[in-house]
């Protein structure tokens, strides 16, 4: 006969409900460095195969991006370390373990690519009939070309970051951040060849915001179905009401990249939704983080699970070898 508790299990939370974890000392700086970096590598990834096809115009626009919206990351980073002159102390070593590490190096791998190319789009036209002109437009294409391959990294390398933390909205969503991040880049980038670049060069931007748009809302709307109680920063408060608009305006852009034919007013709108989406994506997965250092049961409960189901497995198996 099992045995019957006379006063039923404490649910363990905090002490008298006290805050766990700290809440993280980041400020919006690095939610903005999140969007802008993703958005770097977008147009790299974009301004790559509009040289290779021969677009020259979305090329120039989307390099010119890269460089920019790169030189923004970096600002925001380098600002929120507290004492930005240390900030090449983490070129001394690389430790594979470290997400830190390895997004420093990627950076490191990205930036001079991205910069070499965006240079030769720089040059005024005397200048390029010149042997130094000359040889800037040699070696952007292998620079961009460069850049586009380390792109993947650069878009995805933060949620890494994030997930590696003992944040619980971001420590429990590792296998879906990636994936956000990586479709929210791709859409911010194709966003941004569609609101600058001249329509008849969008195709490949319009393909490839459309291709991000539904990768960012797939992952993350599986991301809220499979977190289990964590998925509440998510879907409550300050952060759900970023991330709900962010698909609102994530979605209307993508469906206008589809629909808008060669209106250009409708382009540039579907573009400008779409890097809007972007930010705020990042701004809520960043405030959701947040608001789960606030909350002891983001710490305690999923703990208590992960107890009990390895305890639970502990005693099946010694069932079964009775």
């Amino acid at each position: 006969m099992k045995e019957q508790l006379a006063v039923p299990k404490a649910e363990f939370r905090s002490y008298y409900g006290k805050q766990i974890l700290k809440t993280p000392v980041w400020n919006w700086m690095i939610a903005a460095y999140l969007f802008s970096g993703g958005l770097s590598a977008g147009s790299a990834l974009l301004a790559a195969g509009a040289d290779l096809t021969g677009r020259t115009r979305l090329r120039r626009v989307s390099r010119l991006g890269a460089l920019a919206s790169l030189l923004a990351s970096m600002y925001f980073l380098i600002g929120d370390l507290g004492r930005p002159e240390r900030f090449h102390h983490m070129l001394r070593v690389a430790k594979p373990s470290s997400p830190m590490s390895m997004g420093t190096w990627i950076l490191g791998g990205f930036g001079p690519g991205v910069g070499l190319a965006a240079v030769a789009e720089l040059m005024p036209p005397r200048l390029r009939r010149t042997r130094l002109g000359r040889v800037a437009d040699w070696a952007a294409r292998p620079a961009g070309l460069e850049a586009a391959a380390v792109a993947p990294g650069v878009a995805s390398y933060t949620a890494v970051l994030l997930s590696q933390t003992a944040v619980p909205a971001w420590h429990e969503a590792h296998p879906y951040l990636p994936f956000v991040f990586t479709g929210s880049a791709a859409a911010s980038g194709g966003g941004f060849g569609m609101l600058l670049a001249p329509v008849s060069e969008c195709g490949p931007a319009r393909r490839m915001a459309v291709t991000g748009a539904v990768l960012e809302v797939a992952a993350s709307r599986t991301m809220e179905r499979r977190l289990g109680l964590v998925a509440e920063a998510y879907t409550t408060g300050r952060p759900h009401r970023l991330r709900q608009w962010s698909e609102i305006l994530t979605v209307g852009g993508a469906a206008g990249a589809v629909v808008a034919g060669r209106r250009r007013w409708a382009v540039a709108a579907s573009g400008a939704a779409l890097l809007a989406g972007s930010a705020l994506q990042r701004f809520g997965v960043f405030e959701a983080g947040v608001a789960s250092t606030k909350d002891p049961k983001y710490v305690v409960v999923p703990q208590r699970e992960r107890a009990d189901a390895r305890a639970e497995k502990t005693q099946s198996g010694r069932s079964t070898t009775r």
